[in-house]
């Protein structure tokens, strides 16, 4: 006895039509956002050198001013805003180095004649190597 012999038994199917559409589209996604590197315009060859390596940076003396005219030298406060007290921070934070870089972070709202005071004082002392941190604006 056949008791099946109307139904017809359906086979489950997947249709991957829908599956590869995704993957072109994942596929142009990928092609329109990589960027490529473009090595072979031009072909360069870089000379060579037998020099040595770049000598170690030289040392940064770190003057912070404060908006009432306060000091430091590498951290240690100044103990008076006097130019010859500030020129014997320096000289003593110089050490025997030949050329220091004296970097200069003064407050926005410092005086100004602060911070012409540690150029002064930089200047008796022989350090002419001079910088201002500053910040970007957002």
């Amino acid at each position: 006895m056949n008791f099946r012999r109307g139904r017809r038994e359906d086979y489950p199917e997947i249709n991957l039509i829908p599956f590869i559409d995704i993957l072109l589209v994942i596929v142009i996604f990928l092609a329109v956002t990589t960027s490529y590197a473009r090595f072979a315009e031009l072909k360069i060859n870089l000379p060579t050198s037998s020099a040595e390596q770049t000598p170690t940076p030289p040392k940064q003396i770190e003057v912070a001013v404060a908006e009432d005219g306060r000091y430091q030298v590498d951290s240690t406060a100044v103990r008076s805003a006097a130019v010859d007290d500030l020129a014997a921070a320096l000289k003593q934070a110089a050490g025997d180095q030949a050329e220091p870089v004296v970097v200069i972070n003064a407050d926005a709202q410092a005086a100004h004649q602060s911070v012409v005071n540690v150029m002064e004082a930089a200047r008796r002392v022989g350090l002419t190597r001079i910088t201002f941190v500053t910040q970007t604006a957002p």
